[in-house]
């Protein structure tokens, strides 16, 4: 018991810190900065590069709304079908001429060559097709979001009058089954505490990260570093495009989307399963060493405070329990800004222990997977630990 104590009382000063020194990660203010219009005819003209596959599911929910978009300035969709197996084009063509809007043009990239993943050659056909365009900014998003109607005018607005090479707005995700109420806002609550936002629009500072949902980049900057080329081979693309623009010198910023959201359902643990398993080693950078200091940090912030709090109390432990206890209260104070931004009740904020050691036992699937030979299995394609490959002409 008294090394629970202590161990509990390490748990309490880590959740000390992270409350007043990890950025403020919990709190969800974070949204686009302020902007101004550029004025009638100063709109920079735009491309939006899609790259999709297999996604006729959710396309009817998404496209539309790319093409309804009211932008002032040119704009021009691109939609890269790759090797989908459902109608993925053909369903982009028809949704097009019903819908009509912003103009689309539906190509195929064909396989990737090695050393690229599915989506980053389909970024990189995409970006080829819109350079003809003479765009100054590229939106990339993916084929499972839906924007607003004024999104990429508030997009371009924000970038212009903070000088931002990159935006990036974390898209809001479906949030409707059990599952994915007690799972996905938790996503949101991690990723914010690995990369604060407020770090990451800072200059000066090295924390950098994307959400690959939705990212506003000048088409300069990503000449200028080379993307995609520079990332072909990373599954977590978001956070290497960030770390490539903002190791050049470029500014970026990234917070929490009001009108921009995901439409893709999770409905069941095993997808959510799934989608967490599928990169959480890479994440790691496929490291035993990591992965062990992980899970071991993840017990001890997440997990050690609610088992102090029951084991104190049934041993007659007060100062086992109170630590327990006060670290658990902490815990749970700062979810609740998150489970609010997703009009979530706030009883589930007790429950993130739970949900934080499903997520322990993600990554370790996930790391099992990998070392089994299946690596981040995505829509029919395995992407193993990235290797070295020669440098492109």
């Amino acid at each position: 018991m008294n090394a629970l104590v202590w161990i509990s009382a390490v748990s309490l000063a880590a959740w000390l810190w992270l409350l007043l020194g990890q950025g403020f990660f919990w709190r969800t203010d974070v949204r686009l900065p302020p902007r101004r219009d550029p004025g009638p005819g100063a709109w920079p003209p735009v491309c939006v590069v899609v790259p999709a596959r297999d996604e006729a599911a959710v396309l009817p929910a998404s496209l539309p709304s790319l093409l309804a978009q009211d932008y002032p300035g040119r704009a021009e969709v691109f939609l890269v079908d790759d090797g989908s197996t459902d109608g993925t084009g053909r369903l982009a063509r028809e949704l097009s001429l019903g819908v009509g809007g912003l103009p689309l043009t539906v190509s195929s990239p064909g396989e990737p060559p090695p050393g690229w993943t599915g989506k980053l050659w389909a970024v990189r056909h995409g970006i080829e097709l819109a350079r003809a365009r003479e765009p100054e900014y590229l939106l990339l998003t993916d084929a499972d979001i839906a924007h607003a109607p004024d999104s990429l005018r508030e997009l371009v607005a924000a970038a212009r009058t903070g000088g931002f090479d990159a935006v990036s707005l974390m898209a809001r995700l479906r949030v409707a089954s059990l599952w994915e109420r007690l799972v996905v806002p938790a996503f949101v609550y991690f990723f914010a505490q690995l990369y604060p936002f407020r770090r990451i629009g800072r200059r000066g500072s090295r924390t950098a990260a994307a959400a690959g949902g939705c990212v506003l980049l000048r088409a300069e900057t990503a000449g200028r570093a080379r993307i995609p080329e520079a990332i072909r081979q990373a599954v977590i693309d978001d956070v290497a495009l960030a770390r490539t623009v903002k190791g050049g010198g470029g500014h970026i910023w990234l917070g929490l989307a009001d009108r921009v959201d995901s439409v893709r359902p999770y409905p069941r643990l095993g997808d959510l399963w799934r989608m967490v398993a599928r990169s959480a080693y890479a994440q790691l950078r496929h490291s035993p060493l990591v992965l062990l200091g992980t899970v071991a940090g993840l017990a001890l912030v997440y997990l050690v405070p609610p088992v102090a709090l029951i084991a104190g109390a049934v041993a007659g432990s007060v100062g086992c329990a109170v630590l327990g206890g006060l670290a658990w209260l902490v815990m749970a104070g700062t979810y609740l800004p998150m489970l609010r931004y997703y009009r979530q009740p706030p009883w589930l904020a007790p429950l993130l222990p739970f949900t934080a050691g499903l997520y322990l036992l993600m990554t370790v699937d996930s790391a099992v997977r990998h070392h089994r030979g299946r690596g981040a299995a995505w829509k029919g394609r395995t992407y193993a630990r990235p290797e070295a490959v020669p440098e492109e002409g």
